[in-house]
């Protein structure tokens, strides 16, 4: 589980601006913060050069904000690089949902990748 710092983000909730925050926070950020790898389905090496991010469901209890996110993503499909690999160079389409626990107060948030 991937922790992170939404505070900009929870400044801007309840308004139409949270989600356009929250999409362009969520389409800048690595493979190394999100659980893109562990999702592949279709390659088995994840890129982070186009990640594309839909707010699925909100929700929120007395502690928390609960976000369910959708990530595009694309990922590669790793050979030998051999002239005789017949391994796909072309990127794959990935897809995966993502559950975002963001702590009211203090803007923490925890990603936890979320069963298909």
């Amino acid at each position: 589980m991937t922790k992170i710092n939404l505070l900009a983000e929870l400044k801007v909730w309840g308004t139409a601006e949270f989600a356009n925050q929250l999409k362009a926070t969520l389409e800048k950020m690595s493979v190394t913060q999100l659980p893109l790898q562990r999702a592949l389905s279709f390659s088995n090496i994840a890129l982070d050069t186009n990640i594309k991010a839909i707010l699925l469901a909100t929700a929120e209890n007395e502690n928390q904000l609960l976000v369910k996110v959708g990530l595009f993503y694309t990922g590669l499909v790793s050979g030998c690089h051999c002239a005789d690999d017949p391994s796909p160079m072309e990127e794959q389409n990935e897809y995966c949902e993502v559950q975002l626990n963001i702590d009211k107060h203090s803007g923490d948030a925890s990603i936890e990748l979320l069963a298909d």
